[in-house]
């Protein structure tokens, strides 16, 4: 997919993972803008997925990366705007199919529910997959 422009945002059980996603996500040559958080207070996961959503609907990002304890509560809240497609995922393959067949903009990962290295192999698949378009093109219009 080439060089992107990621938010990456999570609550207090993301820290750890957020940096080491963000440092591999540089790594591979994209532009990450950390939305926080990025200390152990407990925060409202709501207010981080509004906050990737924000950047991508305004320009300053094209994709994002969502991280809480399970993702699903952080999934549920970023997929509340239209313009998002945020998949939770726990396996490289649904992050390989999520994309080719979803199109999907906002990667979701559970710090409490997956390991650091699935977490990584999810992400790197993730951003080099590219949405497959043809049939499913119509289908995630209907989405949006």
């Amino acid at each position: 997919m080439g060089s992107q422009t990621i938010a990456i945002a999570g609550d207090h059980a993301s820290p750890d993972l957020k940096a080491v996603l963000s440092e591999q996500l540089r790594a591979a040559g994209h532009t990450v803008i950390d939305l926080g958080t990025n200390g152990p207070e407990s925060v409202d996961y709501p207010s981080f997925a509004d906050a990737v959503a924000a950047a991508l609907a305004d320009g300053r990002a094209t994709f994002g990366v969502l991280i809480c304890g399970t993702g699903i509560g952080i999934s549920i809240a970023a997929n509340r705007h239209r313009h998002v497609r945020a998949a939770l995922c726990h396996t490289p393959t649904e992050a390989r199919l999520t994309r080719l067949h979803n199109d999907a903009n906002v990667l979701c990962l559970g710090a409490r529910t997956i390991g650091v290295e699935v977490a990584k192999d999810c992400t790197a698949t993730f951003f080099t997959t590219e949405f497959e378009g043809g049939r499913h093109a119509r289908r995630v219009a209907m989405l949006g």
